[in-house]
């Protein structure tokens, strides 16, 4: 593993060597199995956080050539640190102009502003005040990460899975590049994920000690991933009915939450324009929003939404109210609204989940699943969870999913053949594997 990141680091811009680049990720991921399968009979939780701080660290001076989100981390802490407000100031507004510096020209995204919530900005905020920022910040991300692994260990043990199991994350290839080479903030989101299904997790009755779940410390760590990246939101019902008391547990995280969120909502007077535009225009490598949509446009779903609200005029006599539907009736958004009626579905299935580290670990996959864009980094959310269950679907995807950066750095069309080679191979081993079972 450790001679792959050095190899990688010998590449060092990844994105103009696609094909080293994916080689020598291959490798690593040709080597975990045997890895993990050693490492169950015998391994030391210590050396496990050790190696995944050594292969994070190890990727920390590649350039961002594969993804430029961690500077538009550092651009928002530096619009935050300066005392302007980055939800309601896109990067290019002119007001912000003095700010601007090199790093700016190679921002992402400038016209709209950021989607990223509280606990993150601080954290972007922190780093742009230390020497290196760029650094500093895959420093504190790699920090968060290696402690997820050590509350994913300590789940583990909770569970009483051998600890080796946990190499499935803590030396994922996939992990160590995106934190440590891309500096993603998921890391933080994801840490305290884990920490909230460890502390719902009971003790075994074998264990010696109390079986109870802290309810009132898993209610603060689902804050935490919250406030991290939005993702967790989905799983606050769910982890209310698993913490046994789910009153107290939602009273509490969700007034955290909103106090939080009460200056942004305040700022922008309503949802921030950054998430509703993320919402409504992103799109890319959803594996069932890519065929959604082009079945839609060849059923020419769109006209006959358009023909039906016709009617509905004419039925209710109402002819101007409707007018601000027809603009949202194309494919692409129909998919988007058909997929989140789906997410909800998920969301309220979820509350018969019983055991935190199987429902967290479906709940997360079903909404990738349905999700109209799908990054790489997107599979943080679900590894934990897949490497203590040995996930043969979900862990295979983790080393598919490299794939879909092959349209940004080799300019090969996502459609069809790339998105074939990820999803089909993963869609025959979710058919047929094991699942979520220990």
């Amino acid at each position: 593993m450790l001679a792959v990141c050095l190899g990688l680091l010998q590449v060092f811009d990844l994105a103009h060597h696609p094909v080293l680049t994916l080689s020598l990720l291959g490798l690593a991921f040709l080597w975990l199995p045997a890895a993990a399968r050693r490492l169950e009979l015998a391994a030391s939780p210590g050396a496990i956080l050790l190696s995944a701080l050594v292969l994070r660290l190890a990727l920390v001076p590649l350039p961002l050539t594969l993804s430029d989100d961690a500077l538009r981390y550092l651009w928002d802490g530096r619009v935050t640190m300066a005392g302007f407000d980055p939800y309601t100031l896109p990067p290019a507004a002119p007001d912000l102009t003095p700010l601007r510096d090199d790093a700016w020209r190679r921002l992402p995204h400038t016209e709209i502003p950021t989607v990223y919530p509280p606990l993150a900005m601080t954290a972007f905020s922190i780093a742009i005040r230390l020497p290196f920022p760029l650094v500093a910040w895959k420093g504190l991300a790699t920090a968060a990460d290696v402690g997820g692994c050590a509350l994913l260990l300590a789940l583990a043990k909770r569970r009483g899975i051998a600890p080796g199991r946990t190499v499935w994350y803590a030396w994922n290839p996939l992990v160590f590049l995106e934190i440590g080479g891309n500096g993603h903030v998921d890391a933080l989101g994801v840490a305290a994920v884990i920490g909230a299904v460890l502390c719902l997790t009971p003790r075994r009755p074998d264990s010696g000690k109390p079986e109870e779940v802290s309810p009132g410390r898993a209610a603060l760590w689902a804050v935490a991933g919250v406030l991290a990246k939005l993702a967790p939101a989905a799983a606050l019902p769910m982890w209310s009915r698993q913490s046994g008391r789910p009153g107290r547990f939602l009273a509490a995280a969700v007034g955290l939450v909103m106090v939080a969120f009460l200056p942004v909502v305040a700022a922008v007077r309503g949802i921030p324009p950054g998430l509703v535009r993320y919402g409504v225009s992103w799109e890319f490598n959803g594996p069932l929003f890519e065929p959604l949509w082009r079945l839609l446009r060849a059923i020419h779903a769109a006209p006959a939404f358009a023909h039906g609200l016709d009617g509905l005029k004419h039925l209710t006599g109402i002819w101007t109210a409707w007018n601000f539907l027809y603009p949202l009736l194309y494919p692409q958004l129909l998919a988007k609204a058909l997929l989140g009626v789906g997410m909800i579905a998920v969301v309220v299935l979820s509350l018969a989940e019983r055991d935190p580290v199987a429902g967290t670990g479906r709940l997360f996959g079903a909404l990738l699943l349905l999700a109209a864009t799908v990054y790489p980094w997107y599979l943080l959310w679900i590894l934990p969870f897949a490497a203590l269950t040995r996930h043969a679907a979900w862990l295979t995807l983790s080393a598919l999913i490299l794939l879909s950066y092959l349209p940004k750095i080799a300019g090969v069309p996502l459609m069809p053949w790339v998105f074939l080679a990820i999803w089909v191979p993963f869609g025959i081993l979710l058919l047929t594997s094991k699942g979520w079972k220990a």
